[in-house]
């Protein structure tokens, strides 16, 4: 009988991870939110802070363009990108959700970088407000725990 190899991420593998975190800055107040829980998990998990690198832009539609750059630049194992788009009367969310979502995604396959998606993409400020750290977690801490995984993952593959 042979054996299945099965290849997983470890947290522990990743202590000493390079990790650029890429914030947008409208919606501020929620994604300061979603900062602070994904710096909390990565020092947790013993990355030094002078692993970690810090990137602000203007919204959420400017999260790939700055992941792009931060992936060709070969000094991070991943990319945390950060953001709230929270849905208003108009169609202007569909275009900057699927716009950032798609994009990110792209930066990832084509950079081989793993880029975290910790961008909220919510009805309402109510449900930001809890997704940034009430009562449904705080999906910045889970994007880091992702970003984790994959370097533990990559390391080993």
């Amino acid at each position: 009988m042979t054996t299945i190899r099965t290849i997983e991420g470890s947290f522990l593998a990743a202590q000493d991870a390079r990790i650029a975190i890429i914030s947008a800055r409208f919606n501020r107040f929620i994604v300061d939110q979603l900062e602070a829980g994904a710096l909390d998990v990565l020092l947790r998990h013993g990355v030094p802070q002078t692993q970690i690198a810090i990137a602000r832009v203007p919204g959420a539609f400017e999260l790939p363009v700055a992941a792009k750059r931060l992936a060709h630049t070969g000094n991070y194992e991943a990319i945390i990108a950060l953001g709230c788009v929270i849905r208003g009367g108009t169609s202007h969310f569909e275009y900057v959700a699927g716009t950032c979502a798609d994009g990110l995604a792209r930066v990832a396959t084509e950079t081989g970088v793993p880029v975290a998606f910790g961008v909220l993409t919510v009805e309402d400020l109510t449900q930001a407000i809890e997704r940034a750290g009430t009562k449904a977690g705080n999906k910045g801490a889970d994007a880091a725990q992702t970003a984790l995984e994959m370097i533990g993952l990559f390391r080993q593959l």
